[in-house]
């Protein structure tokens, strides 16, 4: 694409060129044959007609509270449903000097998020919510430019019509409602010394993520028919959808659903389902039912086959069993992304892009494990404790096709041994002393249709093994005391601090059940070795402050430097206690928390050296597991350092010298191997 090409010009070639274009085009009146692209000087010709001064100074059209206020109503449905993914915009570019900008159809700024350096200069220019940005009132820009071209546009420096926004470099892309009218424009500017290549397929990815959330919420009360020529991309942001009523009729139909279905067919909006898919709503329906299958493939009359999900099905779609029957051939879920929401406790689930803030270990696992979603593949989490590995494997249950079913954990290190057996498996009435009569539905069956959870598994007794390892090779429980076998689908998740290989070499843990639990094996860094940390404050801050009822409560500078050099052994987990009590002791006028706040033998505390650290749990998932595990018997503290030294050298010459690569390969995070190279890690991170 064009734009894309352009942005991705060398710098110092581009700016030649772009001179020179620039020149012939407002200095001779010459159109320019290169050094801007087609797109841009279309948006040059079209200013001049609208007799724009591009040396003017002179800004057209001034912030307006009144202006604003009532475009943010009429766009309130956008507001809502953008703020969020704008919100995880900015904490991937946070510390950049770039800003965050939702516009209305008409170019006026409704919602901006930046970093205040940026924001300064930016309102110098008055691109600050109440502004209107369209090429009639500023010229080329990559809003008004998105508006006038409806096509994702990325305006760089002096390409911009006015020569006072020349600092600028802004990337944007429009935001289609279900009827392919502009709903909006989502943008990311910054100095266009600091322009970043990536930001174009950033701002294109989350405005579908956008457009998605409007679309599902215009259509909550339809059936969404969720659609792809290939079923891995069944949920996620490429997949087409359709709303349809209970009577089969179409109502909508997102973007990539409408050009499929300009591509091959001839209906729109008002047509019936079965004219899309040469097969009746209601027969898909009952498939579903009696089967239990998430995702079917058609195989259409043109010969092609396609993937589709129902949601949000309704009981009132009628059974039309007598309809011509169709190829229909069940296969595995397609995984589910966005945001899953507990209808019955009315509040959002987290899901595992909400965990992904910015660190990347953390980015790293939510990508392996969001890659398996969907998949008969048992996931196995280590880590040390308090790091979230419930929270993550609830996470992973949240974004998957198994969301509405149940999440059911199991602290295998927390149940008393004689008690496990009846807790995992159930039991029968009188099937021991002390049972109840009626028996009880075991862990294992509490989870059918969902996911089952078993929280250290590394600490379940021996015999307890065996029988779990029956249950995953049979599908099927047999509760205490009873000779009856019944079927189960789960999906698996397992969590430890342990290393299971040692164990398996010590004889506590059997060796064909590590091969069945640790499919895909993942490491939570501890907190410790993070970079998002102040991330992570924030979040659990703004959780405690709603929970205790107050506004606007925040964390002081010195306390936040302590929280981010403080070793955390309890990590996440301990943190947010220390933020919970932080929150209890501000009096009734205080909403900054210092020093005085914290725990005093915690804030007066020496953080230990990083070498009497305890190390984190090696992870099975790397060939390198070994590599900051090395033997103590003998050695001395200088002779770690130089063993590790060494070690981290040499992988820096494999890898040509990336530290990135190098950070991987150790199976570290990059902050701990720059502090080993004794460097400052970019950005204070």
């Amino acid at each position: 694409m064009e734009t894309m090409e352009h942005a991705l010009a060398a710098p110092a070639a581009r700016e030649y060129r772009l001179r020179q274009a620039r020149s012939q085009f407002f200095g001779e009146g010459i159109h320019p044959e290169e050094g801007v692209p087609a797109q841009i000087l279309a948006s040059w010709m079209r200013c001049r007609e609208l007799g724009l001064d591009s040396s003017s100074r002179e800004v057209r059209d001034h912030a307006e509270r009144a202006r604003l206020s009532e475009a943010r109503e009429r766009s309130a449905r956008l507001v809502e449903h953008a703020s969020g993914v704008m919100e995880h915009v900015f904490e991937q570019i946070r510390a950049s000097g770039s800003l965050v900008i939702l516009s209305d159809p008409k170019g006026t700024i409704i919602h901006s998020l930046g970093d205040a350096e940026f924001v300064d200069r930016a309102n110098r220019v008055a691109l600050q919510p109440g502004a209107c940005w369209s090429e009639e009132a500023r010229g080329t820009n990559a809003i008004g430019t998105t508006i006038a071209a409806r096509l994702p546009t990325v305006v760089l420096g002096q390409e911009h019509f006015l020569e006072h926004n020349g600092f600028l470099s802004c990337t944007a892309a429009p935001i289609l409602d279900s009827r392919g009218e502009l709903a909006g424009v989502l943008d990311v500017s910054c100095d266009q010394r600091v322009h970043q290549r990536h930001s174009l397929g950033l701002v294109r990815l989350s405005v579908h993520l956008i457009e998605k959330r409007l679309f599902e919420t215009e259509f909550a009360n339809e059936i969404l028919v969720a659609f792809h020529e290939r079923p891995e991309y069944v949920g996620s942001l490429q997949e087409g959808l359709i709303a349809v009523t209970p009577e089969g009729i179409v109502v909508g139909a997102n973007t990539i659903a409408r050009e499929w279905m300009q591509r091959r067919l001839e209906v729109g909006t008002g047509g019936a389902f079965a004219e899309l898919f040469r097969q009746g709503l209601g027969k898909i329906a009952d498939r579903m039912r009696s089967s239990g299958d998430a995702l079917i493939r058609l195989n259409l009359r043109e010969g092609s086959d396609l993937y589709v999900q129902l949601r949000s099905l309704r009981p009132q779609i009628r059974s039309v069993a007598e309809e011509p029957a169709v190829a229909v051939e069940p296969v595995r879920p397609a995984r589910v992304a966005g945001r899953a929401t507990n209808a019955a406790a009315g509040r959002t689930k987290i899901v595992l892009d909400a965990l992904a803030t910015g660190d990347a270990g953390i980015a790293r696992a939510v990508d392996r494990a969001r890659r398996i979603l969907g998949k008969d593949i048992p996931l196995l989490i280590q880590g040390e404790s308090g790091v979230g590995k419930e929270l993550f494997a609830s996470a992973f249950h949240n974004s998957g096709p198994r969301a509405d079913g149940a999440f059911v954990a199991l602290n295998c290190a927390a149940v008393p041994e004689t008690l496990i057996e009846s807790e995992l498996f159930g039991y029968v009435g009188g099937a021991f002393t002390g049972a109840r009569k009626e028996g009880a539905i075991g862990k294992i069956q509490q989870a059918h249709g969902g996911t089952l959870f078993l929280d250290e598994i590394g600490d379940m007794p021996l015999g307890m093994q065996a029988r779990l390892l029956r249950v995953l090779q049979e599908r099927c429980v047999t509760p205490v005391g009873s000779l009856k076998s019944i079927p189960v689908d789960i999906s698996l998740v397992c969590a430890t601090h342990r290393v299971l290989r040692d164990s398996v070499a010590r004889g506590e843990f059997r060796e064909d059940l590590y091969y069945r639990v640790n499919s895909l094996t993942i490491c939570l860094p501890p907190l410790r070795e993070r970079s998002d940390i102040r991330c992570i404050v924030e979040r659990i801050l703004a959780f405690e402050a709603r929970d205790a009822g107050l506004d606007g409560v925040s964390i002081g500078e010195e306390v936040m430097r302590f929280v981010e050099r403080h070793s955390w052994p309890g990590n996440v987990r301990q943190l947010q206690n220390v933020i919970r009590v932080a929150v209890a002791l501000l009096d009734p006028d205080e909403r900054e928390i210092l020093p005085v706040h914290l725990p005093e033998e915690l804030f007066m505390a020496e953080r230990p050296d990083e070498a009497e650290q305890a190390p984190s749990p090696r992870c099975d998932e790397t060939a390198s597991e070994l590599a900051f595990a090395l033997p103590t018997a003998g050695s001395g503290a200088r002779r770690l350092d130089q063993l590790e030294v060494e070690l981290i050298e040499r992988v820096m010459r494999e890898v040509g010298g990336n530290l990135s690569a190098a950070a991987r390969t150790l199976g570290v995070s990059r902050n701990r191997l720059y502090r080993k190279l004794g460097r400052s890690a970019p950005g204070g991170g």
